[in-house]
């Protein structure tokens, strides 16, 4: 099975990518993912429902937006499996504001795990990290300057909105005033200056 990342947005397939893609018989990925590499494909495909990947042939290609070791379908990958990494939004994210890769932190709250996520957050703006987060439905940018705020924790926090699209959006605001997101499809970025 090759696992494929088909980048943040549209125009993010890496050559790579779409040489696996071309070359599929089956291909296999999320609406959003099919949708971002339509243009190569020439093959059948299918909407994965199970993201166990149970039921998902070997042989197949399946497509995961930004890049599969970053909160995408490669926790899934066996051993055996091909991973082929796409561009994230935290890499669009870091070129948008000019920001050093070197100084971040990851962190998705994607799984839910909430206080998880919580507590690495805490730790790492103690050793003066950058973070980049991928929120969850219930720990969004409001919920996160809410939580720094009750820890005195005083940052630049910036909202990274449907990055590569043609509506993008990226807003600027602080844990005292937070800046807005008009979609779920965003990211947090939070900067000590």
């Amino acid at each position: 099975m090759k696992i494929v990342g088909v980048g943040a947005g549209p125009n993010f397939i890496t050559g790579e990518a779409i040489s696996a893609i071309k070359g599929a018989k089956m291909i296999f990925g999320s609406k959003r993912a099919l949708e971002l590499a339509k243009e190569h494909i020439n093959c059948e495909t299918r909407e994965i429902t199970d993201y166990s990947m149970r039921s998902i042939p070997e042989d197949a290609v399946i497509l995961s937006t930004g890049d599969p070791m970053f909160s995408g379908l490669g926790k899934f990958a066996k051993k055996e499996d091909t991973i082929i990494p796409g561009i994230s939004s935290f890499q669009l994210a870091c070129s948008r504001l000019h920001l050093d890769i070197e100084s971040f932190c990851l962190l998705s709250a994607h799984s839910g795990n909430i206080e998880v996520v919580k507590t690495r957050l805490i730790l790492e703006l103690k050793t003066s990290k950058n973070i980049f987060i991928l929120p969850y439905m219930t720990f969004g940018v409001n919920e996160v300057s809410d939580f720094l705020r009750s820890h005195g924790l005083f940052r630049i926090i910036w909202v990274c909105e449907r990055l590569s699209y043609p509506d993008e959006r990226i807003a600027k605001g602080t844990t005292i005033e937070p800046p807005t997101a008009g979609s779920d499809m965003y990211c947090i970025i939070i900067c000590k200056k």
